[in-house]
């Protein structure tokens, strides 16, 4: 009996030994992440009171390198680059033209490109339209939704297709009801996503974010008194010479701000599949919206060929692009008013909205950096716009991959914006 005993001690023992570990080793990577962070802001303090008699640009490229010196960069890569965008020079970089992962800096990517290939004034539309004829109340014809993949459509415009039915004086539909995703291909996720994140699922026809829009359609229809003769739903592309009831529109700046400032995964790869669309082909696939990117890429003077565009979003571990690629695309938009002038009104401002609410809350920095941010795992991103304490407006991009501690590498990009933005 006492045997059996001492045997069932050695088990609990044993068991409990996983756990214990696992509570060390969290203790371990907290007291690390603390470690690090003293060290980092220990480097932007050093020699300050010098570095500010310094000239312009020679100041800001000294404090730069001083953050540099961060013993987090001997364990983790950094590629940024300044530019002087009056001056058209560049102030500062430092490996620019390696390839690093941008995570939701892919945004600005698939912003610019689409500004450029779609204009500001491009709506998103999803349209309800009929074939057959009305009478006595009757339609005796199909109804068609045909999606235009646009993340704003909501239960109000649902409610605004209903009421348009109602309108034409039909309560009941002697037909199917067809839902129309010949848009875009049928992958429901882009390429390299993680199984394991929240991804958003990819159709053309979205109802509150969500792919349920054929139920609540006909669920809307029954609540308004509206009689369908069937109890499903079909798929199937609608006629050229059918008619259209209504179509519901939301402009690419509604689409661009919550893309932007919220960094909205399903808004940009929305944006990424109207780039697509606009080249013709159907169904619209991220293959065609990397064309487009790769001929914008080549337009600037880039070797498009370089880089790895994989998706709209920045969610894939597939793409890599480099600090020097974001800045030409960023000097490129500020060159062009039509594209600059929706770009700038949605990146999210330093310590006012979005991503950046609570970040560079500094004077010099606060309502003056407007910037898209990326994190991903091991992956900390900021590129964007402001204005330095001489005038002039500064574009810049910095990428971090390797990063075990977020924390260290936003503290290191807003103290390189305290940098470019602070009086010399």
């Amino acid at each position: 009996m006492k045997t059996m005993r001492c045997i069932a001690v050695c088990l609990v023992w044993l068991l409990t030994l996983p756990l214990m570990a696992q509570v060390n080793q969290e203790e371990v990577e907290v007291q690390q992440d603390d470690d690090e962070k003293v060290d980092s802001a220990d480097i932007v303090s050093l020699g300050e009171d010098t570095l500010k008699s310094l000239p312009w640009p020679v100041s800001v490229q000294k404090k730069i390198s001083k953050l540099l010196e961060s013993k987090m960069f001997e364990t983790s890569q950094v590629g940024m680059m300044v530019w002087d965008l009056k001056a058209d020079s560049c102030i500062f970089a430092y490996r620019q033209h390696q390839l690093m992962r941008p995570a939701s800096c892919m945004k600005l990517v698939t912003a610019i490109t689409a500004l450029d290939k779609l204009g500001g004034s491009y709506q998103f539309k999803t349209t309800l339209k009929y074939t057959g004829r009305v009478e006595n109340h009757v339609l005796n014809g199909d109804l068609y939704v045909v999606g235009g993949m646009d993340p704003r459509f909501n239960s109000d415009d649902l409610t605004s297709f209903v009421n348009s039915i109602k309108e034409m004086g039909i309560d009941t539909i002697r037909g199917y009801l067809y839902a129309d995703k010949t848009m875009k291909d049928s992958d429901p996720y882009g390429e390299g996503w993680c199984w394991d994140d929240k991804n958003p699922t990819l159709t053309p026809l979205l109802l509150s974010r969500k792919d349920d829009f054929m139920n609540r359609f006909l669920k809307k229809l029954g609540e308004a008194g509206i009689y369908y003769s069937y109890y499903s739903t079909k798929e199937g592309r609608c006629p050229a010479d059918a008619f259209t009831i209504s179509t519901r529109t939301h402009s690419i700046d509604q689409v661009l701000v919550k893309m932007l400032k919220e960094s909205d995964n399903l808004y940009a790869e929305s944006m990424y599949y109207q780039i697509a669309a606009a080249t013709g082909n159907r169904p619209a696939s991220a293959r065609s919206a990397r064309l487009v990117e790769r001929q914008l890429i080549q337009r600037i003077g880039l070797d498009a060929s370089r880089y790895r565009l994989a998706d709209g979003s920045g969610l894939s571990l597939y793409n890599y692009v480099s600090a020097e690629l974001l800045v030409r695309l960023l000097r490129y938009a500020y060159g062009q008013g039509n594209i600059y002038y929706h770009l700038y009104q949605a990146l999210p401002i330093a310590g006012v909205d979005g991503t950046l609410k609570k970040r560079m809350k500094g004077s010099f920095t606060c309502g003056n950096v407007h910037a898209k941010t990326g994190t991903l795992a091991g992956i900390i991103s900021l590129a964007g716009y402001c204005k330095a304490s001489n005038g002039d407006d500064l574009c810049f991009a910095i990428i971090n991959n390797g990063i075990m501690h977020g924390n260290n590498a936003r503290t290191f990009a807003d103290r390189v914006c305290e940098a470019m933005c602070m009086p010399q």
